[in-house]
């Protein structure tokens, strides 16, 4: 098996690694990441209740997660008007999605293109193998089956590492569409409090 893996197999392995490393890093991040937003802001609410302002964007400078730099931006934004306040929480809750969707991109593009790295790995044993038939009056049955494994092991492998690659994506991006999902609710409710000084559940 060794010697019938060629050249794009073992690009497939670096693409592999190479996802597996972002993979982990971005897993690592996203984790991070996640914190209990409804009693974040429940206790930045009940500071900012108390009249303690500094103390409240201590608290969210302290945590360092999208949902409390976002908490934070809604605070320091606090006298401004509504539509100021809200495209300001808005901008920085996008510039949090994009800090967090970083590197993501490599992993859906790894797995798009495998099984066509893969495809054309098996094309080119194929290829080696017709070259070989007319090449040599007598070509051996080793020597054919080496060249049809070659390409076999590159089609397989290339569908392996899609389906790899691609089941680390999906975790990844459902990971930070929950983040997204809680900043968002977290960024009504503080706006909310900020604005009409009601607190929704």
């Amino acid at each position: 098996m060794m010697i019938s893996v060629g050249p794009v197999c073992w690009i497939l392995f670096l693409m592999v690694i190479v996802a597996l490393v972002v993979f982990i890093e971005r897993l690592l991040e996203l984790r991070r990441a996640q914190i209990d937003w409804q009693d974040f802001v429940n206790g930045v609410i009940n500071v900012l209740a108390a009249g303690s302002e500094e103390e409240a964007l201590a608290i969210c400078d302290d945590a360092s997660v999208p949902v409390a730099n976002v908490v934070a931006t809604a605070i320091r934004q606090r006298q401004a008007s509504e539509m100021v306040l809200r495209e300001a929480v808005n901008a920085h809750g996008r510039a949090e999605i994009g800090r967090l969707d970083r590197r993501l991109t490599v992993l859906a593009i790894v797995g798009q293109i495998a099984p066509a790295i893969g495809l054309l790995g098996t094309l080119i044993g194929f290829i080696h193998a017709v070259l070989q038939v007319n090449s040599q009056a007598i070509v051996s049955r080793a020597e054919l089956m080496s060249s049809s494994m070659e390409a076999l092991v590159s089609a397989a492998a290339g569908l392996l590492a899609s389906i790899i690659v691609t089941i680390m994506y999906g975790m990844l991006r459902v990971r930070l569409e929950r983040i997204v999902v809680e900043m968002e609710t977290a960024a009504s409710r503080i706006i909310a409090y900020l604005t009409t000084g009601e607190v929704r559940s």
